[in-house]
């Protein structure tokens, strides 16, 4: 009978148990902001659930989940299979295969609030290399500080160009390790480029791109430095995503009773919808 060693969980143990202990003492802090109301001089006083109600009846809070789900179900439909698209042209061998790694890691290595800058600066409709192109050259009316398509766009080419890369990389890596064996028996059997994918590339990166999509989902859909530096959320509220409302009630309105209990109601959809794209992509494996 085969024994299984526990002792690597000692080493384990001491990291999980100060990550647990930073993030229990914020957490706790936020429950409790989010059945009491406070104002200042660190009074409190008990409102039970009524700032989740108010919160879930709120059109505010709907209209802003709405524009963070359509953000991030764009973000997933488009650099998802632009990644997997990358990825299967890109080098296996050579010298041109570390140089592709590095040129598609450099844009996740730039900081959030410098990527929502740059593409502020470079979308100016008149400063901006690429809004003064698109006006003067191409002649086509863009304004994203004014127009809220235009603002959509911007947002969206903007993270696909920031995040493309970790889809890329992931997808590649799943790529990699599939065995010759595979494409050495599709060959004699004369199988297509798609019957290929279909058949081989694709399963065999199904694990990856679990984990790609989980991340995606994620970071998509709790953004916030890179459209709030590179919009504010304008023009109006038309891109002021759930993140950034948040903040607002936060830090601009100071209502933290409020704040808090949709901060909370935040999180539980996070791990809900994540629950639920885990269970969907695994569970052919798990019959």
């Amino acid at each position: 009978m085969k024994t299984v060693n526990h002792k690597g969980w000692y080493f384990v143990a001491p990291v999980l148990v100060l990550v647990a202990f930073n993030a229990l003492i914020p957490m706790m802090t936020v429950v409790n902001y989010s059945v009491q109301e406070t104002f200042g001089d660190n009074v409190f006083f008990w409102e039970g659930l009524t700032w989740f109600e108010q919160i879930l009846r709120s059109d505010r809070f709907h209209a802003a989940l709405g524009r963070q789900f359509m953000f991030t179900a764009l973000i997933l439909l488009i650099e998802v299979p632009l990644g997997i698209a990358i990825a299967l042209s890109m080098p296996r061998k050579g010298f041109w295969v570390p140089v592709c790694l590095v040129t598609m890691a450099l844009p996740m290595l730039i900081p959030w609030n410098v990527v929502g800058a740059m593409w502020n600066i470079f979308t100016l409709p008149d400063i901006g290399l690429l809004g003064y192109f698109l006006n003067h050259t191409l002649g086509i009316n863009y304004d994203m500080t004014q127009d809220p398509v235009a603002a959509w766009v911007t947002i969206i080419t903007m993270d696909v160009w920031h995040w493309t890369s970790l889809v890329v990389l992931l997808s590649y890596a799943g790529l990699v390790s599939i065995p010759d064996a595979y494409y050495q028996a599709a060959k004699i059997d004369g199988a297509s480029n798609w019957a290929v994918f279909r058949f081989i590339q694709l399963p065999k990166m199904k694990n990856v791109l679990t984990i790609a999509i989980l991340l995606r989902f994620m970071d998509s859909f709790n953004i916030y430095t890179e459209p709030f530096v590179l919009t504010g959320g304008g023009p109006g509220n038309s891109t002021t995503l759930l993140s950034i409302d948040l903040v607002k009630i936060a830090l601009g309105q100071f209502d933290l009773g409020p704040a808090a209990a949709m901060s909370l109601i935040y999180f539980a959809i996070t791990l809900l919808v994540s629950w639920l794209f885990y269970t969907l992509m695994t569970k052919d494996d798990q019959n």
